[in-house]
């Protein structure tokens, strides 16, 4: 009690002291007695009116639990990150041993420490408690709640607990999605064969014995609870998908939880929700189209992106939605270019380029450069001057920017020799701009070096080329 006392007075280091003496006096008292000591108010009880030895343990169990909860918070609070997520744990196995737990305020922390899981990528441990959520979730409303954990949330609060347990399945596909593209990426961020093959080969062998061994330690629940958790699991795979058809069975439950999410999570009264789940239905696109070797299949994929972003992005206002706008400026002008990298490359095994994919090519990179632009142009002050010296939160973006767009000038298809020449031009000034603001704040560098050594390459032979063509547009005339 003075630790609760202690914490709710946010003196922290304190209320840690007395919560850890409370938990080493319980670890001492079962180690060395072991029998359910009296509870406080029996001192004022007639001898018949004594407690059972099954409702005293009860009582003693559920004092310790409450003991757990509470550290988890301190610990918490205390940036101990790690010590919190297994105090947390801990508590939420013991509330379900001892029936201590409100269905719904349970079924949210379970989802909550998924989320700890995700971050250090133990992917089995993360599905483990969602999928426990998700179980205990479908008993609100049925199950005889504990007496003094935290109020259950009224009913019709159950809509957004639901709708918020399915942000964190959508996340947990979304990461399991991502980090299995990290280990199969070549340099240049294709999908490497032989690492493919490589890590199908390792998990065969290694996956049988790790499940066994870190199964038991964190498995909720009792005999039947645990079966509705395993059916739930079976549903979602908790090892890196490898090829596209694992990826796909890993998007398609991600979808349907996108789906559950924006029931809830409406446009209306619940924008920058709606917005972020938006965001991460197409993060899900976008990381599937890595697994499809199909080029024009991963083309339409991304195109699915853009029709999902460019209605949302439309509709916003950009005096209230500032860095909404932005963040969405990039991700169209990133999945444009995509798109267009994709067309260049179906169009290079053609013998010859055909008028519909030159169109569609140049389409596709006049898209780009627009978003890129309007992310450019968010960035300029009221009298519409570009700033001389970056803030340090747009710096990369806006580099990338200004790095793509002078690529994409150079990737425009003209027969015009002096369009061609125009666009040269352009595409030299984008360039220049960023070696020229490294040169003048050198800080600027570690942020861009890839894009840095690219752009000073192209400084040096643009001008050369442009002059080839000079010489060749004169000899003409």
């Amino acid at each position: 009690n003075l630790g609760i006392l202690w914490s709710q007075r946010d003196e922290i280091e304190t209320a840690q002291t007395y919560l850890e003496s409370a938990e080493a006096l319980y670890n001492q008292y079962m180690k060395e007695d072991g029998n359910p000591p009296l509870d406080p108010s029996e001192h004022f009880m007639a001898e018949e009116e004594k407690l059972t030895d099954q409702e005293r343990s009860k009582r003693f169990e559920k004092a310790y639990t409450h003991t757990l909860y509470y550290l988890a918070q301190v610990y918490q609070h205390l940036d101990m990150i790690e010590k919190a997520a297994q105090y947390c744990h801990t508590t939420l196995k013991r509330q379900l041993e001892y029936c201590g737990y409100y269905p719904v305020e349970w079924a949210r922390n379970a989802a909550t420490l998924s989320q700890y899981y995700l971050s250090k990528e133990c992917f089995m441990e993360a599905r483990h408690c969602l999928a426990a959520a998700s179980v205990i979730f479908s008993q609100a409303g049925q199950v005889p709640s504990a007496e003094d954990y935290e109020t259950e949330p009224d009913q019709q609060d159950l809509p957004e607990r639901k709708a918020e347990i399915a942000r964190c399945w959508i996340k947990y596909c979304l990461n399991l999605l991502q980090s299995a593209r990290k280990l199969l990426e070549d340099n240049i961020g294709e999908l490497d064969p032989d690492r493919q093959l490589e890590l199908k080969a390792q998990r065969k062998k290694e996956e049988d014995e790790k499940e066994k061994g870190r199964k038991k330690a964190v498995l909720f629940g009792t005999s039947d609870i645990c079966d509705s958790v395993l059916a739930m699991e079976e549903k979602v795979s908790s090892v890196y998908p490898l090829d596209f058809q694992e990826a796909r069975e890993v998007f398609l439950v991600g979808q349907n939880y996108v789906q559950e999410a924006k029931e809830f999570f409406q446009v209306d009264g619940y924008v920058t929700d709606h917005i972020e789940i938006v965001q991460d239905h197409s993060a899900l696109f976008k990381v599937l189209a890595f697994f499809e070797e199909d080029y024009e299949r991963r083309c339409k994929m991304h195109k699915r992106r853009i029709d999902m972003l460019e209605p949302i992005y439309t509709d916003l206002n950009p005096q209230y939605y500032l860095l909404i706008r932005r963040q969405l400026q990039c991700e169209l002008a990133d999945t444009y270019y995509e798109m267009m990298d994709l067309k260049v490359a179906i169009g290079n095994r053609l013998e010859k380029l055909d008028s519909h994919t030159v169109k569609k090519i140049n389409s596709l990179a006049q898209f780009a450069i627009k978003y890129y632009e309007l992310f450019l142009d968010s960035l300029r002050n009221p009298d519409k001057v570009f700033p001389e010296k970056l803030e340090e939160d747009v710096l990369r973006p806006a580099m990338v920017a200004k790095f793509h767009i002078a690529r994409l000038y150079g990737k425009l298809i003209t027969s015009d020799s002096k369009k061609q020449l125009e666009n040269m031009q352009t595409s030299l000034e984008y360039y220049t701009f960023l070696v020229d603001y490294c040169e003048k704040y050198p800080d600027a560098v570690p942020a861009i070096e890839t894009e840095l050594e690219l752009s000073k390459e192209m400084v040096n032979l643009l001008p050369a080329s442009m002059e080839r063509l000079r010489a060749k547009v004169s000899s003409f005339v």
